[in-house]
């Protein structure tokens, strides 16, 4: 007797082609970016390894070596330890803010599949090269930051292509919406590689890199194999990004001064805003002549980018020094083991997944991006003030902080990186230029990826000098980041007071 079919299949089957294309590509860029970050995060968890408090060990076994410092990983075991954590830090921070500006250059003029699998392939290589210096006894540090540089350079492939592809599929309505659960790859990624190099550190800390280093290389061929860039590759409908009753403030952000039910009422969570009713054909379509891929100052030019890209400078200050500082905080002021600091550490990515749904969610209802983000960074200055002096007050309250810390920070920071980037690549001022996506984000990320090369070295400078000033400079940076933005949120509340007074003359009428 045959079995009836599979619920699953008979799920597939009952989409639309159109949908089952997008959900595999949300899916694929999903599963990649969440590789990406989680070959980024061993780094935070080892450092804890490399310069342990050798003296809770135990005696020195070895007569001839330091008594304090056994134990630690050279050259990693003198005093200025700090200073050399953060300058393999900046290695790969600098490394990846120069090259995401080249990144989206490329990613505009090369096939995305391509770039991005091999970028994948090449992360993997260099994320187990850094691991494999435990096998090796390698201890000279110019291995370690060639590795980190080298890093660096070949994962700004993975943020213009994936943005740029989920772009290509999905169109305005609900973007803010859709990608800030896609987003939360982010904080998935930071979550898994915690956990994973959590399970070596203290045994053989290489495996923390080398086992992420297989798992990123493993995605990368199957997006080689599965990806599809853009909807006519396979025959379906292009997106609309933008529809006529919407008003463009001079942000270059859409402010949807309409009824938000009026604006998602023709579309599920997979369908393309606006998109014709027609469905994918099997066949390829007859691909058009392709636009000529937009210059960097071009896209400099499109309002909003500079704005925002400042603003992201900020915001990825303040989420990079968590992601790399926030372990040997909580081993320093709660003294947590490794391990566990580790595990804990992951409460603050967890926050960042619900602060990126958040911010999304409100960004589509209100068509505020800039003001969603500001009033999130608003809150999350007096919120890192109290983590600082009562997050370690108990385990409770330090779990509550972190998720709390955790969506205020980066749910901006998400926001800005995906809705708010792909708004801007697919501007009204490009005139359907699709070309542009890419290099946007590159600039945008590359921007903000400034701030993130400069908050964990501002971070191993100042927290010689005590864990409060760190915690003073992230308040600053937040701050900044809001002031940044105070002329495009003042354009979208006007556009918000100019449609309730057409509005009330319209009912008046």
């Amino acid at each position: 007797m045959r079995a009836a079919l599979a619920p699953g299949v008979r799920l597939l089957r009952a989409l639309p082609r159109d949908s089952r294309y997008r959900g595999l590509t949300l899916v694929l860029t999903f599963l990649c970016y969440t590789s990406y970050h989680l070959s980024r995060k061993p780094i935070s968890i080892v450092k804890s390894q490399l310069h342990p408090n050798c003296s809770a060990l135990g005696p020195n076994p070895r007569n001839d070596s330091n008594s304090t410092t056994w134990c630690s990983w050279a050259p990693f075991d003198g005093d200025n330890y700090k200073e050399l954590f953060g300058a393999l830090d900046n290695a790969f921070l600098v490394a990846y803010a120069i090259g995401m500006f080249i990144s989206g250059i490329f990613g505009e003029r090369l096939p995305l599949r391509y770039y991005l699998s091999g970028g994948m392939v090449l992360s993997g290589l260099f994320t187990a090269l850094f691991g494999l210096g435990y096998f090796w006894d390698i201890h000279v540090l110019w291995y370690f930051i060639l590795v980190q540089v080298c890093n660096g350079l070949v994962q700004t492939t993975g943020w213009p292509s994936v943005v740029a592809c989920v772009g290509n599929w999905f169109g305005k309505g609900k973007r803010g919406l859709i990608m800030g659960i896609w987003n939360s790859h982010t904080s998935v990624g930071n979550i898994l590689g915690s956990l994973i190099a959590g399970v070596w550190v203290s045994s053989a800390w290489g495996l923390s890199f080398i086992v992420p280093g297989i798992i990123i290389a493993a995605v990368g061929i199957v997006c080689f194999f599965f990806l599809v860039e853009y909807p006519e590759d396979v025959g379906c409908s292009p997106p609309l990004h933008h529809m006529a009753s919407n008003e463009e403030d001079a942000g270059g952000v859409t402010t949807n001064a309409k009824d938000p039910e009026a604006v998602m009422s023709n579309e599920g969570p997979l369908s393309i805003s606006g998109q014709s009713t027609a469905e994918c054909s099997d066949s390829p379509k007859e691909p058009a002549e392709e636009p000529e891929a937009i210059s960097f100052l071009g896209a400099l030019r499109i309002p909003g980018v500079v704005e925002f890209s400042l603003c992201l400078l900020f915001a990825k200050l303040v989420s990079y020094t968590f992601l790399y500082w926030l372990p040997l905080y909580i081993v320093n002021v709660a003294h947590f083991g490794a391990k566990e600091a580790g595990d804990l550490s992951t409460l603050f990515d967890a926050g960042g997944i619900l602060g990126g749904i958040f911010a999304g969610l409100i960004s589509d209802y209100t068509g505020g991006r800039a003001t969603t983000c500001c009033v999130m960074l608003v809150i999350a200055a007096p919120m890192l003030f109290l983590y600082n002096h009562i997050g370690q007050n108990g385990i409770g309250t330090s779990i509550a902080m972190l998720i709390v810390c955790g969506a205020l920070v980066n749910g901006p920071y998400a926001l800005i990186t995906t809705a708010v980037s792909a708004d801007l690549g697919t501007h009204e001022s490009l005139k359907g230029n699709a070309k542009a996506l890419s290099t946007v984000t590159a600039i945008i990320d590359g921007t903000g990826s400034i701030g993130a090369a400069l908050g964990p070295l501002l971070a191993g400078i100042i927290s010689p000098t005590g864990w409060n000033n760190v915690f003073y400079m992230l308040i600053a940076a937040d701050v900044l980041a809001c002031l940044l933005l105070t002329r495009v949120v003042v354009k979208e509340v006007r556009g918000w007071c100019g449609y309730m007074v057409r509005k009330r003359g319209f009912k008046e009428f």
